[in-house]
């Protein structure tokens, strides 16, 4: 059976806070590397009312610290956002406080709404565009030998650390830039599944060996709303189903608690923007969970899966994250 990681928006619930997020957060972390869980990464969004993870590194110090062998990462950093050199500097330090646990996923969007964007990057000349040479960049900064130390650019901490890095996408131009640089590639069908397969056929048919990547090694994002039973676990998932629905309308706000009968109160283009971004999902009992996972990694050929489950109450999260694991062990 693949590996199993775990991806957290660090969900602000409605009646909640942040602090109470970071604290549910770390207990998660825990309850993950007891249950066996690979990595496990958090997301660079701004402005989202919804979601605490906007100082990215700051929280995975914070986990790293609660936690002693899980690996911790950015799943991912939003590097147009950010100066490559300061990233480097940051997961240098990361990995100087925590060595051999660290990853660093860069993604090119911005994790925000223009507005926020461009007061995140101060500089109206910054450019998406410029996220492959961004990403050679900050590689060169980790490296053993920089080839910037020569020009008097240094990262310390960082030179020499080789922190992992991944490339995060949910279309072909990551796939394509992840493949020529010999990367290991995330793809966000957790929530934007359109081009996943095109995005793997061509990652792996243009994949390019590299010092850190010898063969492709791909890792797909997967929702999994898990409970005892499929009832309770449809009535778990109407939480992030309002969460989408609020987005894509222009009003994004804290997650919701669960509703019954959400689904019968939506029309028809809100029922298909749901099946569409949650078509890589798995809801329901243990037994209607292992049997989507199951034929989800069977139609991909994922190397590994990066279970994202957002839901309302913390205890059920975290029973969620524990029947996912004890289905993952009896596959082995």
């Amino acid at each position: 059976m693949k590996p199993l990681s775990i991806l957290d928006l660090s969900p602000i619930t409605e009646g909640s806070d942040a602090a109470q997020s970071f604290k549910n957060s770390l207990d998660l972390a825990q309850h993950g590397e007891r249950w066996g869980y690979q990595r496990y990464w958090l997301a660079e969004h701004h402005g989202m009312p919804g979601i605490a993870s906007a100082a990215t590194a700051v929280l995975i110090g914070h986990v790293a610290a609660g936690t002693s062998r899980i690996r911790v990462g950015a799943g991912g950093i939003m590097l147009p956002n950010h100066s490559p050199l300061v990233i480097a500097e940051q997961f240098g330090t990361l990995e100087s406080l925590f060595p051999g646990r660290i990853d660093l996923g860069l993604g090119r969007a911005p994790g925000s709404d223009q507005l926020t964007a461009r007061a995140l990057r101060r500089n109206l000349a910054t450019d998406a565009d410029q996220f492959p040479q961004d990403v050679v960049e900050l590689m060169d900064y980790l490296s053993s030998e920089p080839k910037r130390a020569g020009r008097g650019l240094l990262a310390v901490p960082g030179a020499g650390l080789n922190v992992p890095i991944w490339i995060l996408g949910s279309s072909l131009f990551g796939a394509q830039l992840a493949a020529a640089l010999g990367l290991p590639y995330a793809f966000a069908s957790h929530f934007a599944p359109a081009q996943m397969m095109q995005a793997i056929e061509l990652y792996r048919a243009t994949f390019k060996p590299s010092a850190q990547l010898q063969k492709p090694y791909v890792m797909l994002g997967f929702n999994v709303f898990a409970a005892d039973t499929d009832a309770q676990a449809q009535l778990l998932a109407t939480s992030m189903q309002q969460a989408f629905v609020n987005l894509r309308s222009g009003h994004p706000k804290r997650l919701p608690p669960p509703q019954a009968d959400y689904l019968s109160r939506l029309g028809p283009q809100e029922h298909a923007l749901l099946d569409q971004v949650l078509s890589c999902s798995a809801i329901g009992s243990p037994e209607t969970v292992a049997r989507q996972l199951q034929a989800f990694i069977a139609h991909t050929g994922a190397d590994e899966l990066m279970i994202t489950s957002q839901i309302f109450e913390h205890a059920a999260r975290l029973r969620s994250y524990q029947i996912t694991a004890e289905l993952h062990q009896g596959m082995c």
